[in-house]
């Protein structure tokens, strides 16, 4: 005890010097500092707890803002086509007369867009739930297709030329068509909407698609735009990063993601003599 009347942690240890124990030794080690110490390591140990369950707490509020995000950016595209092909149905209508064949293509391009739409919100959802993506047999060169008789409004509209070259040995991939089509649809409005600020020169989009000599697919969507600086191409797959006024920065980091799942690549080189190249791979089988 202390003289102020507060108990002090002591070990104590006494040892015999001979067989008849009587002469030894006995000391008093006082452990005030070191039951002070766990005192403190156990405190930290509590915070540190704390600190973790807080930080799970922000991953997860994190990783559902940047599934909003997701979800809000991916549908966008196919809302914003729906929008732009209705408000061209509408003018085919108000002509005199009107023209009731290319009123019935615009809609039908809504539909499609409005389907297109629904199957995003369906693959996040399946995303959500942790479900394995479909195992259909994925025709490349007809997603390919797809994506530019979706997108050739807003190609029009920017003055953008599109063309595709598309190998007849390309095989077919095991996996999820909508996450192909969400990949291909976002490289090909990225590289729509990066032509349309050129004062001149020919803006062209040309998508390729050819076997890899594996069983695989390499896929270029290739555009005559302003291109990308160094900096720019190290850090454009990154999330949150973009060079668009209001942009996401999201939909390179999704597509790097979902290229990644099927265990390919996906990666941006510089066109000549202007523009910019971007490549993904597809192999044979997805790694579930």
């Amino acid at each position: 005890m202390r003289k102020d009347g507060s108990r002090v942690p002591v070990l104590v240890v006494i040892a015999a010097f001979d067989q008849q124990l009587d002469r030894g030794v006995a000391f008093v080690v006082d452990l005030t500092e070191r039951k002070r110490a766990e005192a403190e390591a156990r405190e930290a140990q509590i915070e540190l707890r704390r600190a973790s369950e807080r930080l799970a707490q922000a991953t997860r509020a994190a990783s559902l803002a940047e599934l909003s995000a997701s979800i809000a950016h991916e549908v966008n595209q196919p809302l914003g086509a729906a929008i732009t092909n209705a408000q061209a149905g509408l003018r085919w209508l108000k002509r005199e007369p009107p023209d009731l064949t290319e009123v019935k293509t615009a809609f039908d391009e809504v539909v499609r867009a409005g389907n297109r739409a629904a199957d995003v919100v369906a693959s996040v959802r399946r995303m959500v739930k942790k479900a394995p993506g479909q195992g259909d047999n994925v025709r490349v060169n007809d997603e390919i297709t797809e994506i530019v008789a979706i997108t050739h409004g807003e190609a029009t509209k920017h003055g953008v030329s599109v063309r595709t070259e598309l190998a007849r040995d390309v095989p077919t991939i095991k996996g999820d068509p909508v996450e192909l089509q969400q990949v291909l649809l976002n490289l090909t409005v990225n590289a729509i909407q990066a032509m349309s600020s050129l004062k001149d020169g020919v803006r062209e989009l040309v998508i390729r698609s050819e076997a890899d000599g594996r069983g695989g697919v390499v896929v270029s969507v290739i555009d005559t735009g302003p291109g990308l600086d160094p900096e720019a191409r190290e850090r454009i797959f990154q999330p949150f990063y973009t060079s668009k006024e209001g942009g996401l920065g999201l939909g390179l980091s999704i597509c790097r993601s979902i290229i990644e799942s099927y265990g390919g690549q996906l990666w941006v080189n510089a066109n000549s003599p202007r523009g910019a190249v971007f490549q993904f791979t597809l192999p044979p089988k997805r790694p579930y």
